[in-house]
């Protein structure tokens, strides 16, 4: 994409947005809008006839100095919209307003010089978390273990964990506490629903729960589909159909036809149940990982290469069910993610800025120096869970911690998260320039992290979290 004085139509005049009027929250920071809620854009100024014509603004006026939030949400559903993609080159001065990349950027061929592992160091045996619960044994217990390749201590802790929860009644903090380190993927389906709470702890209610919940959901679909397409809310139903294709598309589970249906029901479903929120591009994001892991309850094959057209229809409806309720789940704990003026999102991005600056002062004082706003990288590291920046194994290794840190997992552990990630950066970023940020943020070299990158990562945020989260100065006082 030729972004030179006489071509910048093509991508900026999609992204500059006229300053609208603001209300400071109790941040400091600007409220901001312009997010898909039940079928209708919510912006500072009207933002829907840009929406429906492709995001092709007229708004052509330069904004320079402090990036607004307003500008910044804008910018992103515009070209989220527009499916934007292709290598943007732009000096300091003429990039005024960040652009977000909807799809992340080809491969990085940067030579990454951090040296973070020196470090970090790994703490082991994090303490319990919450309080008393029970657990439960699904269809996925039955699969076949390859125990020979475990080592002893992981063999005795897959014993461990699997008598947990094949238990009658289980101890929810002994469970957390086993599952902090990661786990064994044919214990992982049961372990998240039993830590999410979607599964009783009391192994006599599961039966009667799971089959209640699953009619539940499948009246729920068979109600709000009952006309077809035509019942439906015309503008967010058209906005799921655009996102789920372009969700993990270079995944062939992802691709297939059977899967994207899935996944629409699922947005859609959630979206109806929550109109104060409604349906938020992201959201298409974090429903995948529980939809993988589901899915290997049901086969010994890589769950990502799988032909799901082979499950029985009783099989992909018990499975989608599952899915739906366990991203309720997690949604209602961080819903304020996804309501109006998002502002979740700019509270962990408010703290993220204010930690970092305690962290690591060089790496801040660079970034303020380039004139690098955080909100610039970081608001698709909150609004998507750092899904887009970490391959899908990686980050369903991340989940098993945020899960059992229990309900402030995603949410105060992905803020510490996200700093352990942007520090790991941090001496490759001290040497870029302001555009050379900008797009190594938006294009990061994680295509062949492994649980080993992620770990290290998790060990690090758990000693900041120990460390500040409950000191008296700390933001979170």
């Amino acid at each position: 994409m030729n972004t030179s004085d006489t071509d910048t139509r093509s991508f900026w005049r999609r992204s500059l947005k006229k300053m609208s009027e603001k209300t400071p929250d109790q941040n400091g920071l600007n409220v901001f809008g312009a997010q898909y809620s039940h079928g209708t854009v919510i912006a500072g100024s009207d933002l829907s006839n840009s929406y429906r014509s492709g995001g092709n603004s007229q708004r052509t006026n330069r904004y320079s100095g402090r990036i607004s939030p307003t500008d910044f949400i804008d910018n992103i559903n515009q070209d989220w919209d527009s499916d934007v993609n292709g290598e943007v080159h732009s000096s300091k001065d003429s990039l005024q307003v960040p652009f977000f990349n909807v799809q992340n950027l080809a491969d990085s061929d940067c030579d990454i010089e951090g040296d973070l592992s020196a470090q970090l160091t790994r703490s082991r045996t994090p303490p319990p978390k919450t309080s008393c619960t029970n657990v439960d044994l699904s269809s996925s217990m039955a699969k076949p273990v390859l125990k020979s390749k475990m080592s002893d201590s992981q063999l005795s802790k897959y014993n461990r964990l699997k008598k947990l929860l094949q238990a009658s009644s289980v101890d929810l903090a002994k469970l957390q506490e086993l599952c902090w380190n990661g786990i064994p993927e044919d214990l992982r389906p049961t372990a998240w629903q039993l830590m999410l709470g979607y599964l009783p702890c009391n192994a006599e209610r599961r039966a009667q729960t799971l089959a209640r919940k699953r009619k539940e959901y499948e009246d729920a679909v068979a109600q709000t589909f009952s006309r077809g397409e035509a019942g439906l809310d015309e503008e967010m139903w058209h906005q799921i159909t655009i996102d789920v294709p372009r969700t993990n598309s270079e995944v062939a589970l992802y691709r297939h036809p059977v899967t994207q249906e899935c996944l629409k029901r699922i947005l859609y479903c959630w979206a109806v149940q929550h109109p104060a929120s409604g349906y938020v591009q992201g959201i298409n994001d974090l429903v995948t990982p529980f939809f993988q892991v589901f899915l290997t309850a049901y086969t010994d094959e890589d769950p990502e290469n799988f032909n799901i057209s082979t499950l029985s229809k009783e099989t992909l409806s018990t499975l989608e069910a599952d899915t739906f309720w366990c991203l309720t789940k997690l949604l209602d704990g961080i819903q304020d993610n996804y309501t109006f003026a998002q502002p979740g999102i700019q509270r962990q991005i408010f703290k993220l800025r204010e930690f970092i600056e305690r962290v690591d002062a060089p790496l801040a004082a660079h970034l303020a120096a380039e004139g690098v706003e955080y909100i610039q990288f970081t608001f698709r590291w909150m609004n998507c869970l750092l899904l887009r920046e970490i391959p899908m194994k990686a980050t369903i290794r991340m989940w098993d911690t945020y899960l059992a840190e229990g309900e402030t997992g995603f949410s105060d552990f992905h803020l510490y998260m996200c700093a352990a990630f942007l520090v790991y950066w941090s001496e490759h970023l001290k040497k870029l320039e302001f555009q050379d940020i900008i797009m190594f943020l938006q294009s990061l070299p994680t295509q062949n992290w492994t649980d080993q990158e992620i770990e290290m990562l998790l060990s690090q945020a758990y000693i900041w979290k120990t460390l500040f989260h409950n000191a008296p100065n700390h933001f979170g006082h």
